[in-house]
């Protein structure tokens, strides 16, 4: 599914991107466009569990097995810990309606599940739950703020280090409000290309694309642009004819997916 989200920040500015969203979830009554597109944003949260298991279980310390079997065993701990210490955090603000679990702290429940080990109380594990969901209710953190900025990398010596020009400001500012704008499917190519070397010559698919291009000579053409203009050839047999055709001098190959008309 394919949507035009426009973004509006505190200060006024707005800013507008047409985004791309691949999914399973096929069913459109229980899981509609609208609602998944406006909530795609939340699965880059999953870098927060990274940080979580890299850094404030770890403490940036590396694996202590010297063996694959002890590696997969640790990993297996530590992935342990951290979805037992999540699904906690869930019943807490769960057992308080209203509550986002993202204003849950994990380190504040890694801290106090600690503590109870350290301790070695003797508290059940029903109580010992209870313990770690009231300090977690305790310093809830507030309520986040819907942001936006331009993707960037910290490292230096990373490739996408540079800036992307992508409309996003550099420094994060507050959304104030945001709108989607779900866009129509686009029609589907057929599954097998119409032989048309029967054809009169000036209704052959070569003569119509040639009049394709010359409608717009400074466009640069993608195959599968041509292939739903015609609607009667498969997106290969597009890119096969055009390669053809640009080698024979008919048309001009301007990229490596990009036709224009012939020029001299």
């Amino acid at each position: 599914m394919e949507a035009q989200i426009t973004v509006t920040c505190d200060d006024g500015s707005t800013f507008t991107g047409s985004y791309r969203l691949v999914t399973t979830l096929t069913d459109a009554r229980r899981y509609p466009a609208g609602t998944l597109v406006g909530l795609y944003h939340q699965r880059w949260e999953h870098e927060s569990a990274y940080f979580a298991l890299r850094y404030t279980i770890m403490r940036g310390r590396v694996l202590r097995s010297g063996d694959p079997v002890g590696i997969e065993q640790e990993m297996w701990a530590l992935l342990t810990l951290y979805q037992t210490l999540r699904t906690v955090m869930v019943e807490a603000a769960e057992s308080r309606p209203g509550t986002d679990p993202d204003r849950c702290g994990f380190t504040i429940a890694l801290h106090t599940a600690r503590d109870l080990v350290v301790q070695a109380a003797g508290i059940t594990n029903g109580a010992t739950i209870g313990v770690i969901g009231r300090r977690i209710l305790a310093g809830l953190l507030p309520p986040r703020r819907p942001r936006v900025s331009t993707r960037k990398v910290k490292s230096p010596i990373s490739r996408y280090h540079d800036r992307q020009q992508d409309g996003r400001p550099d420094t994060s500012r507050t959304v104030t409000g945001l709108d989607i704008t779900i866009l129509e499917p686009e029609p589907q190519l057929p599954a097998a290309s119409h032989d048309d070397r029967h054809t009169p010559s000036e209704d052959r698919r070569r003569q119509r694309v040639l009049e394709v291009l010359a409608t717009a000579p400074d466009r640069h053409w993608h195959p599968r642009d041509l292939a739903r203009h015609l609607g009667d050839v498969t997106l290969g047999t597009m890119r096969r004819q055009l390669d053809r055709w640009a080698r024979h001098g008919l048309i001009h190959k301007t990229g490596p997916a990009t036709y224009t008309s012939h020029r001299t």
